[in-house]
């Protein structure tokens, strides 16, 4: 025969202090946002982008107009096409549009190849190697990031000069190659410190060596970092306009921003439509880039310092 409180104490149920049963916290219902509020924030939206992308649908527009009609119109509504300023662009110049426009590639590839090489050496070196004066010299690395083009171009010109190198490709290309971008090391360098550092460890324990951990471990874990860098430098160097200026004087070595130059003329008449119409067959690789790598820009920016 059970007593009264052995007979109180089955009766009550078990992760519970009394017989009592824990009542259940009612759910807060969720605040839905209104129909109109979103409607506004679409509308202010695509607003300010028709007022960004207004400067850039008026350049399409007047590449189509005849040039004594582009400055007297500035809405984009167009009641003559003149396909002929794309024709005439082309071959306006010394050489066709197309031979500027390879030039370019050739400094973008190169300019491409030495970023992704020497910053991803250099980045890998301050995340994972141990020397002396490493915080010191990242430090100076960073402060590289705040001098101005225009401090270093003198000094360089008068090497690239006594070098013999100027009205070549090699002083647009070579500076890329030892790792002069302090951004780009940056950003590989906080990718880098974000993964483990147990990687590294198991593959020295399986006798590699740096070399090995960073061909076959980091190079393929820094897709997003490394694809970053390549759109940014693309970007950065097809649009150059000051550095090939001053090393590149030959025709036959322009690029496509020295070439658009060539179109203005301060003494006689400036071919406006015909500038237009190249300016948007330049700007072609430049979207076709974005477009198609941008979740790999979205996400080397996003990954980058996670940890």
């Amino acid at each position: 025969m059970t007593t009264n409180t052995e007979a109180a104490a089955t009766a009550v149920p078990p992760g519970t202090a009394t017989g009592l049963r824990p009542t259940a916290t009612p759910a807060r219902p969720r605040k839905r946002t209104g129909g109109g509020g979103r409607l506004v924030k679409h509308i202010v939206l695509i607003a300010f982008g028709l007022v960004m992308l207004y400067p850039l649908l008026w350049m399409l527009v007047s590449s189509l107009r005849p040039n004594d009609e582009i400055f007297r119109q500035s809405g984009l509504i167009l009641t003559t096409f003149e396909f002929s300023n794309y024709i005439d662009g082309w071959n306006a110049l010394r050489s066709p549009f197309g031979h500027y426009m390879m030039n370019s590639l050739i400094i973008v590839f190169g300019s491409i190849v030495g970023n992704l090489v020497s910053c991803s050496m250099a980045a890998y070196a301050f995340a994972r190697l141990r020397f002396r004066k490493r915080n010191l010299l990242f430090a100076i690395m960073l402060m590289t990031v705040m001098l101005p083009i225009h401090v270093v171009i003198v000094p360089q010109y008068i090497i690239f000069s006594q070098l013999g190198w100027v009205n070549t490709f090699i002083p647009l290309i070579l500076p890329k190659l030892l790792a002069t971008d302090a951004f780009f090391v940056f950003l590989m360098v906080q990718f880098i410190r974000g993964l483990p550092k147990e990687l590294d460890e198991a593959a020295r324990i399986d006798g590699c060596g740096h070399v090995r951990i960073f061909t076959k471990i980091i190079l393929p874990l820094m897709l997003p970092a490394l694809a970053t860098t390549a759109i940014f430098t693309f970007i950065w160097t097809w649009n150059d306009f000051f550095s090939q200026l001053i090393y590149l004087t030959d025709p036959d070595m322009y690029t496509v921003p020295v070439a658009l130059r060539s179109f203005i003329d301060s003494t006689a008449t400036s071919s406006w439509g015909s500038m237009f119409a190249m300016s948007i067959v330049s700007l072609l690789p430049v979207f076709l880039v974005f477009l198609f790598g941008q979740k790999y820009l979205v996400k080397g920016i996003a990954t980058t310092g996670g940890k």
